[in-house]
């Protein structure tokens, strides 16, 4: 891309996840009275994460969103062509303590109930509340595992 090109910061941020090589550490699932909690801690290259920790928290954000579904009274804001935009990303986003903070609850109409903490040691840290197991297959599809692709005319210019 020239550098006078616009900029579509969803389609780079895209790309920017293929530099990553996460392992998952641990997996802890459990349920108390119907809520199920899903922990993962990853690892990545502190190095990497450092240019890349953008691209992780987007692409999580992307993929929960995708598959996130109103519940109760959320449903009045629920579109199913949707997308998930920077600018989501944003609104969620903190520094603190020296970490990367994301979380995000609902995102219209979509109970998401995720949160992302990027440490600079290179640990990752995914939360989830009431998605079953899909934290686990968001993160195969980020190691490449499932094809995970940027689908051209979507209006990536949003955010």
């Amino acid at each position: 891309m020239s550098e006078d090109a616009p900029v579509h910061y969803e389609l780079q941020l895209i790309e920017d996840l293929l530099a990553l090589d996460l392992q998952v550490v641990e997996t802890k699932r459990s349920e108390f009275h119907g809520t199920v909690h899903m922990k993962m801690e990853l690892r990545e290259d502190p190095e990497i994460l450092a240019t890349c920790a953008f691209a992780l928290v987007y692409g999580i954000g992307v993929l929960s969103f995708a598959d996130a579904r109103p519940r109760g009274v959320s449903g009045m804001h629920f579109k199913d062509e949707d997308q998930w935009y920077v600018g989501d990303m944003l609104r969620g986003l903190k520094f603190e303590r020296g970490e990367l903070h994301f979380h995000a609850d609902y995102v219209r109409g979509r109970m998401m109930k995720t949160t992302v903490y990027v440490r600079p040691d290179g640990t990752i840290e995914l939360e989830t509340i009431n998605r079953g197991e899909s934290a686990a297959r968001w993160v195969a599809t980020l190691q490449g595992k499932k094809r995970f692709s940027v689908i051209e005319g979507t209006g990536g210019d949003q955010g």
